[in-house]
């Protein structure tokens, strides 16, 4: 009976220990990150490749028509400015002298003509009477063709000067415009960005094919739309009038609505980029440019479709030829599966088939050791 005993304890040992080695050489069950399939909507969007830009719907670079010495600059960088509001004159007072000449000059000869057409007038009536005299055999007719000849004279001088006064009106328009080359006028309401010169400083136009910076940069800061580049490939589904939805890296964590205005009719190839198409995106809300600067960086996501109602897992769980890996609650067992996708975006991808709601999907699939049957346990995502 004893013997029996000692049998049995020996066997329980070798059995404990059989049982101690299994625990410490098994391997430890993979933790995973999974997430349950679920209902809701799904979107195809496409995005840019790189970084958009925020720019003003008007900026004009503008510098005067003719160089000199700045003679009145009464703006300065970050002031708004109307339409039609001077900015900045150059020196010009030989064009403004020039420009009175004109003015006088039309004076005179308005007062000539004035003169050559009152005689005309005066000479008109007296042919008229000696025409009737002359029916009347009272003055010769040498006498009544004088008096003709004299006012058709008279009215042709008169034309002549009025023709005269033409003239000097349009010189003394010549003279204005030749004036208002010197100033600089604000084509529209905005703000001034930058201003090259200063008070009494020379400035000189732009030769052709000399590039100079501008005297004044003004940009419009009551309207702005969003350029970025679209890769080739997506481009094809854009759509002018399409849902847009614009991030800026000066706003985190929000985001602004808009619409696609413009493709551009062309792909542009850059040397050691990809070749991609630059598209316009407005803003729905105008409100948010007192909020805007012209030069934020910019994305911009494209709704190419939407689909309601759809069960949905994350995109990142999903491999190549749509697998996935669904993790069972109950054994701790992980099974790759292949599915039917539909639309899919950055974030989640719709499933058509392969998948119910509420089954867990491993997430991080990149784990390694993760494979078709391997015991696994789940974890909550670190965030």
């Amino acid at each position: 009976m004893k013997k029996l005993i000692r049998w049995v304890v020996v066997l329980l040992i070798i059995a404990g220990a059989a049982i101690l080695i299994r625990q410490k050489t098994r391997p430890k069950p993979l933790e995973l990150v999974v997430k349950a399939v679920v209902r809701g909507t799904v979107e195809k969007t496409v995005a840019n490749t790189r970084a958009g830009t925020v720019n003003a719907c008007r900026r004009a670079k503008l510098s005067p028509s003719l160089g000199g010495q700045v003679a009145l600059l009464p703006i300065r960088e970050g002031d708004s400015v109307k339409a039609g509001e001077l900015l900045l004159e150059i020196w010009n007072e030989d064009l403004k002298a020039q420009l009175v000449l004109s003015e006088r000059e039309v004076a005179v000869a308005e007062a000539k003509a004035n003169a050559v057409c009152l005689s005309a007038d005066e000479a008109g009536r007296q042919a008229h009477r000696a025409e009737i005299l002359f029916k009347q055999r009272i003055v010769s007719e040498e006498h009544t063709d004088q008096a003709v000849t004299k006012a058709k004279s008279l009215r042709a001088e008169c034309t002549a000067a009025r023709a005269s006064v033409e003239m000097r009106q349009a010189q003394v328009e010549v003279a204005r415009v030749n004036l208002s080359r010197t100033r600089l006028i604000a084509p529209f309401d905005g703000v001034i960005a930058e201003i090259e010169g200063e008070l009494n400083e020379y400035i000189t136009p732009s030769p052709v094919g000399v590039l100079t910076p501008p005297a004044v940069d003004l940009i419009e800061n009551s309207c702005y739309y969003v350029s970025a580049p679209i890769d080739e490939v997506d481009a094809a589904e854009v759509r002018v009038g399409m849902e847009v939805r614009i991030t800026l890296d000066a706003f985190r964590n929000r985001s602004f609505s808009g619409q696609v205005r413009r493709i551009a009719p062309y792909v542009l190839d850059l040397e050691k980029q990809a070749r991609t198409v630059e598209i316009e995106v407005s803003f729905d809300n105008r409100e948010a440019f007192s909020e805007l600067l012209a030069g934020y960086s910019a994305d911009v996501e494209v709704v190419i479709d939407v689909r309601q109602n759809s069960l949905k897992i994350p995109t990142e769980a999903v491999m190549e030829e749509a697998s996935v890996f669904v993790f069972s609650p109950g054994d701790h067992h992980v099974q790759k599966r292949t599915i039917s996708t539909g639309l899919s975006n950055w974030a989640a991808t719709e499933v058509v088939n392969g998948l119910a709601e509420g089954e867990l999907i491993v997430v991080n699939v990149d784990k390694p050791g993760l494979e078709d049957g391997v015991e696994a346990v789940r974890v909550e995502e670190r965030q």
